[in-house]
């Protein structure tokens, strides 16, 4: 495999389609903490960039080593992406509906909660590990690495819009936020069937 144009364009591309859904809720955690602050915004955008880095290498390291087990696994990712981000959703959405007519804060998603969100959001990119599976190790990395970096710049954009809105928005901000990311689940779930 060469270093090539084609290759940083399938790169890209990977990154692009694998990063819709992690900018699905960075627009959504935007929403809910219109307040944010761009060090912060960096770090949520960190974290998915970095799911998404490491899930396709854990899912190239699976071909390359334990294919076998690997295709038992596959089967449960929709179910897995579906009760995080639903559980997630959901909290958002009964706090946004339990406050809806108070004055709104800058709740910021936890820690924990975001973890949540990158290993949900990136679960089904361990899949692209069978697409990559006949790159080398240091071409593997290198495209989870572009991956990383399309996912960031992607994220850094969801959460700056969803932020310009959620201050618009007001109250109803993690209503939405709490919606986007309970569709996101079903669109993971449902789509995977077909």
């Amino acid at each position: 495999m060469n270093l090539d144009f084609t290759f940083f364009f399938n790169s890209i591309l990977f990154g692009m389609g694998l990063a819709m859904d992690a900018f699905s809720v960075s627009l959504a955690n935007g929403l809910n903490e219109p307040c944010m602050r761009a060090p912060r915004m960096s770090k949520i955008a960190g974290i998915f960039a970095f799911f998404q880095c490491i899930m396709p290498l854990i899912g190239w390291l699976c071909v390359s080593t334990v294919a076998q087990h690997f295709t038992a696994f596959q089967k449960f990712i929709p179910w897995i992406a579906l009760a995080l981000l639903g559980y997630i959703g959901g909290k958002m959405l009964f706090e946004g509906i339990k406050h809806k007519d108070e004055e709104p804060e800058c709740k910021a998603v936890c820690f924990t909660a975001l973890l949540v969100q990158g290993v949900a959001t990136s679960i089904d990119a361990l899949s692209v590990g069978f697409t990559i599976s006949d790159y080398n190790f240091r071409e593997a990395l290198l495209c989870c690495l572009t991956i990383a970096v399309v996912t960031f710049i992607i994220c850094v954009f969801g959460l700056f819009l969803g932020k310009k809105f959620g201050t618009r928005l007001a109250g109803k901000a993690s209503i939405l936020g709490g919606v986007i990311l309970i569709f996101i689940g079903l669109e993971i779930f449902i789509t995977s069937w077909f």
